[in-house]
């Protein structure tokens, strides 16, 4: 579908540029917190994690794991280098303790993963912003390669749509507004696409039309109660290539799920308000979750991304 010029100068692309910045909040700077933190790290032990997994996957795709234990590998190893930056960035003492002995099967990972996530979706509120959407998008990566196949997952849904307790900050408000962007964006894709997929996508397509919808319309009173006024969506957009085929449509759907992770990591770094990131991590899982399959369907590679939300 081709929009007419007057549209592609309103919006341009279907991914918007703006959401990869947003999501890039600013590093502080160690000198900044007024002295040394004798508090272990809370992200040495997501570090440590990602670490033995990487390892004891790459051990296993040699063999019966084969290329699903590759992409975990790959996938956990770009967890473990970006979390060690940080860690090694502000060199907090790290607690010292056994960790669990890695899977020596496929299967074993599953478990391993859930926990990975939990553990960083629990640390998403109380940390600084560039922490949190770190951490948040390496919860969203364990949640992204649980659909990667029945050995690993499925794992489990985001939770339900909630609005978080408590007024809307300002300085959250156009970060809101570009994740509204994203899921007008989005369900306007749902909607083009249904005419390439074949039936047997009817249950993936109505229940990612149900999610964005339903975040959408929250995030629309949300900002409407924070007293501006939600940005509305286009009359079409511009896909990044032409949609002709399953596999061309299915590619469609998971660059809106990229675009939405994106949006929502940058309400993640772009506030202190623990109630909204936690909302925000539950989008940004659940775009993630959403995406695996449509890549996989799609013929992408890797179908599972190490680290939603952030660019790449």
């Amino acid at each position: 579908m081709t929009a007419t010029p007057t549209e592609r100068s309103r919006r341009g692309v279907l991914r918007l540029g703006a959401l990869g910045a947003l999501a890039a909040a600013t590093v502080p700077l160690a000198a900044c917190s007024g002295g040394y933190d004798q508090e272990p790290d809370p992200l040495a032990p997501l570090l440590a994690a990602a670490d033995a997994d990487a390892t004891a996957a790459r051990k296993l795709a040699s063999g019966a794991g084969g290329q699903l234990a590759t992409q975990v590998a790959d996938a956990r190893a770009a967890q473990a280098a970006a979390l060690k930056t940080e860690v090694d960035r502000l060199n907090r003492p790290k607690k010292e303790a056994t960790p669990a002995a890695p899977p020596d099967e496929l299967g074993g990972f599953k478990q391993r993963l859930a926990t990975a996530r939990t553990q960083a979706e629990n640390l998403v509120p109380g940390l600084p912003a560039y922490r949190a959407g770190l951490v948040a998008a390496v919860a969203a990566g364990c949640a992204s390669l649980q659909r990667l196949g029945a050995a690993l997952g499925p794992g489990n849904d985001a939770k339900p749509v909630t609005a978080p307790s408590g007024t809307v900050p300002e300085d959250a408000v156009e970060s809101l507004q570009k994740a509204l962007s994203s899921e007008h964006a989005a369900l306007w894709v749902y909607g083009l696409v249904t005419a390439f997929l074949p039936g047997d996508f009817g249950e993936a397509l109505k229940a990612g039309r149900a999610e964005h919808t339903a975040r959408r319309d929250l995030v629309t009173q949300m900002i409407t109660s924070a007293g501006a006024t939600p940005v509305a969506p286009e009359a079409a957009y511009v896909p990044p290539k032409p949609v002709t085929d399953t596999a061309s449509a299915a590619a469609l759907v998971a660059s809106a799920e990229a675009d939405s992770a994106a949006a929502w990591l940058g309400v993640i770094t772009h506030t202190d308000d623990s109630g909204l990131r936690g909302m925000a991590v539950q989008a940004l899982v659940a775009a993630a979750r959403r995406g695996t399959p449509w890549r996989q369907e799609a013929g992408e590679s890797p179908a599972a991304v190490a680290l939603p939300g952030q660019s790449s």
